[in-house]
């Protein structure tokens, strides 16, 4: 298959476009580099051994995207385009509704003008809400009881989605629920690079590791969890990046859901001690207040996309961990000149 990659040049999308070439397939990355750079794609390209077409758009702007786009033809697509921080959806929930939905609606406008029938679409764990009940399965209620606006909006693109699937009856839609992706690839050649601070747990202590930042904000360790600090489920971004490539090989008519995760919680207190291990460097940490939105604990129950697309993690904490330390000490300032 020839698969677009909206936002394909970020931190998921650039991980899943070497899955995909690793797998025979081509593909098209879409991005407007608002929080990702071209360098990603083209060192994708590199540890391809094959030059990675990238195309500059907006994907809020129909027509700046359908010219962008024009004599580019593709057979599926994988949407990842939209903004990712939980904090900061709660500080500017206009502009998370704005860019994550308008980007969807444009990009199904112009799926179906193009009669493209498969998509994956990149939800998250945040669509459960406060959890009922630990893990959580697809059948976890949805859109209930929310914590902040990037967890609705998520929610919201999978009604749209759904919605649209029973307008159009040919759409193969896959809807991945993420619980917490981590790591980078084995080379340290492509990882996560967040613009400013980063909003996420082991790209902070990366660069508090490799001395780009003092400590460590630990948000919050009176939680109802073994060490007070949020539990999470760490999945390694190759893992992630393969159940994409699972998903697009296993979509069929209608719209499936499927939680991406290891099964397995780690405290905060647990993922610096792993890191510290694999990096042999100590992370300082101090606790704060918990920011608004975050909730306790949040782990998958992964068994329907091991059943149902073969897929399970192979990768554990301590892989993302070293792999996330490869990338940020060969990379301490990202993408940008080192």
């Amino acid at each position: 298959m020839r698969v677009l990659l909206t936002g394909g040049a970020g931190y998921i999308g650039s991980h899943t476009a070497l899955e995909l070439l690793g797998r025979g397939h081509q593909v098209v990355v879409l991005d407007d580099f608002s929080n990702s750079s071209p360098e990603a794609t083209r060192r994708v390209g590199e540890l391809a051994g094959q030059e990675v077409p990238l195309v500059r758009a907006d994907l809020t702007d129909p027509e700046a995207t359908r010219a962008a786009l024009e004599g580019i033809d593709f057979d599926a697509v994988v949407h990842f385009a939209g903004l990712k921080a939980v904090g900061e959806s709660v500080a500017q929930p206009t502009r998370y509704y704005r860019t994550n939905i308008d980007s969807t609606l444009v990009l199904l406008d112009l799926m179906r003008e193009r009669g493209v029938t498969k998509l994956v679409f990149s939800s998250s764990a945040t669509v459960y809400g406060d959890p009922r009940y630990v893990p959580q399965d697809e059948a976890h209620p949805v859109g209930q009881a929310l914590t902040n606006p990037y967890g609705w909006s998520k929610a919201m693109i999978e009604q749209i989605i759904t919605d649209t699937a029973t307008a159009w009856p040919e759409l193969e839609a896959v809807l991945l629920r993420y619980f917490n992706p981590v790591g980078a690839h084995p080379s340290g050649r492509i990882g996560e690079d967040p613009s400013g601070i980063p909003n996420n747990l082991m790209p902070f202590i990366a660069q508090v590791a490799v001395g780009k930042r003092a400590e460590l904000s630990v948000f919050g360790d009176h939680y109802d969890t073994p060490d007070g600090t949020g539990v999470r489920d760490y999945i390694h971004v190759m893992d992630l990046a393969a159940g994409h490539v699972a998903a697009l090989e296993h979509a069929a008519p209608g719209v499936t859901a499927y939680n991406l995760g290891s099964g397995t919680g780690s405290s905060v207190f647990d993922v610096i001690r792993a890191f510290e291990a694999a990096s042999g460097v100590a992370v300082p940490y101090a606790v704060v207040a918990p920011r608004p939105g975050d909730v306790a604990n949040v782990v998958a129950n992964p068994e329907k996309a091991n059943r149902e697309l073969n897929w399970a993690t192979t990768l554990t904490l301590e892989d993302a961990c070293r792999d996330s330390w490869a990338w940020q000490s060969q990379n301490p300032n990202g993408y940008a000149a080192n």
